[in-house]
């Protein structure tokens, strides 16, 4: 598992160096309004995304090792197909009968732009899901390197070669990426139509056996995306607010100060990554909780190591990499910071309740989150701007994670005294980094 960590690790953290490549060449060729318009465009992508992934996310890494992969193939696909053409006709008919309440979500020109990169991103995520669900942990790697590789090759030409200078520039790119990890994943997983396991009905018909199938994977699926959809929700609401009172200009820095504090999520999410594969094809519930807590301490001492390192970096540095435009990145992150380390404590929690098929807490986790983000987000917004709105972000976090450790607890038993490190926990990690450097 160490080593697949390790793995993981170090492509998030060669995509986190690319995505601060990226943010440099936004910041300083793009300006502030563009690079708004492009997270706009982004956070848009993803809300639509809740609704293709309600067969076709990650709770394919929970179903891969348990259903006929010909059986997930047909229905994912299917889905996919079905919801983006749902998805083409409503945002047509918002546009066609509703224009100004349209352009309140979608930025003026790009409605075919975020249609094609849902569309495109399905098939990519289709293909990195089921070789998690596999535990092709190292080809997954490969294929995400594969896509944002091609994305920042795609936007460094778009900018310096073509000299597109405004939010185009990123979202071609985006789509390229995509598009190029799709085609090669689409490859990967050939070799699983072999995959002749029999799904066992009750009266051995194959269509119901796709009926039941679908079913079960919506009832998964359903409360994962409701989870993500609020999740998005508390997202949305502080660029909502932001771009309502400040204007597109600032979301752009605000999103830049996301982007440069997010680099640290790398490391909650390559651990919660294998977390879930492996718990997603273990039948001890013990020996998951177990691992859960130690994953836990080290995601958390690490991020909070890397916080501070970030944090200390003085404000001049930001000015020279980002312009002077964006100065208010450094007070951003400072902001961020706390909700960083209780985020990747978050996905832990997050990835084992979903992988020991408990996933409604995943959702009630969120539902406290989003009371508090209503809380605090209209009166810190207007009031601190920005920075208001980091601050609400990591409180929305705590609260989220203090209800899924009340729930964790009581589930496993798990006493409060075993989150805290040991000398042994410390050894233990050594050894097996030491272990796999020999190797």
């Amino acid at each position: 598992m160490i080593k697949k960590i390790f793995g993981t690790f170090g492509t998030r953290l060669l995509n986190a160096l690319v995505g601060f490549v990226t943010l440099w060449f936004g910041t300083n060729f793009l300006g502030r309004e563009a690079w708004g318009i492009g997270a706009t465009v982004l956070v848009d992508v993803s809300l639509l995304l809740i609704a293709v992934e309600l067969l076709s996310g990650s709770g394919l890494i929970y179903f891969t090792p348990r259903k006929p992969f010909s059986t997930i193939f047909k229905l994912s696909y299917f889905w996919i197909f079905s919801v983006t053409a749902i998805i083409s006709l409503i945002l047509f008919a918002l546009y066609s009968q509703f224009p100004d309440i349209y352009h309140i979500f979608i930025p003026k020109g790009y409605g075919v732009h975020i249609v094609l990169m849902v569309f495109l991103y399905s098939f990519h995520n289709f293909n990195m899901n089921v070789l998690l669900g596999k535990e092709r942990v190292g080809l997954q790697n490969i294929l995400f390197l594969i896509q944002f590789m091609t994305q920042i090759t795609s936007m460094i030409i778009n900018i310096l070669v073509l000299d597109i200078r405004n939010a185009d520039a990123f979202i071609y790119s985006m789509m390229t990426g995509y598009f190029v990890a799709s085609v090669v994943g689409f490859f990967c997983i050939i070799p699983y139509f072999k995959d002749n396991r029999q799904q066992t009905t009750d009266n051995g018909n194959s269509s119901t056996s796709l009926v039941a199938t679908m079913r079960e994977m919506l009832s998964f699926g359903s409360i994962a995306q409701l989870s993500n959809l609020v999740t998005m929700i508390n997202r949305r609401i502080s660029y909502i607010v932001i771009k309502n009172v400040f204007g597109d200009a600032e979301v752009g820095v605000y999103t830049s100060g996301t982007q440069v504090s997010e680099a640290t999520k790398l490391i909650g999410h390559s651990i919660a990554l294998v977390q879930f594969s492996s718990i997603s094809n273990m039948d001890d519930d013990d020996k998951a909780a177990a691992i859960t807590v130690k994953l836990l301490k080290l995601a958390c001492i690490a991020t909070t190591l890397c916080m501070l390192v970030v944090c200390l970096l003085p404000k001049s540095i930001f000015v020279w990499i980002f312009t002077e435009e964006f100065a208010e990145i450094k007070d951003v992150l400072i902001s961020l910071s706390p909700g960083m380390v209780f985020m990747a404590a978050d996905m832990i929690f997050s990835h084992y309740f979903s992988g020991v098929n408990k996933i409604k807490y995943n959702l009630y986790g969120t539902l406290v989150g989003l009371g508090v983000t209503v809380a605090s987000i209209a009166t810190l917004i207007p009031l601190y701007g920005i920075i208001g709105a980091g601050v609400s972000m990591s409180l929305t976090y705590l609260g989220t994670i203090i209800y899924k450790w009340i729930i964790f607890k009581k589930i496993t038993k798990i006493r409060t005294k075993e989150l805290i490190p040991t000398l042994n926990d410390f050894k233990t990690l050594v050894g097996s980094i030491k272990q796999l450097t020999i190797k």
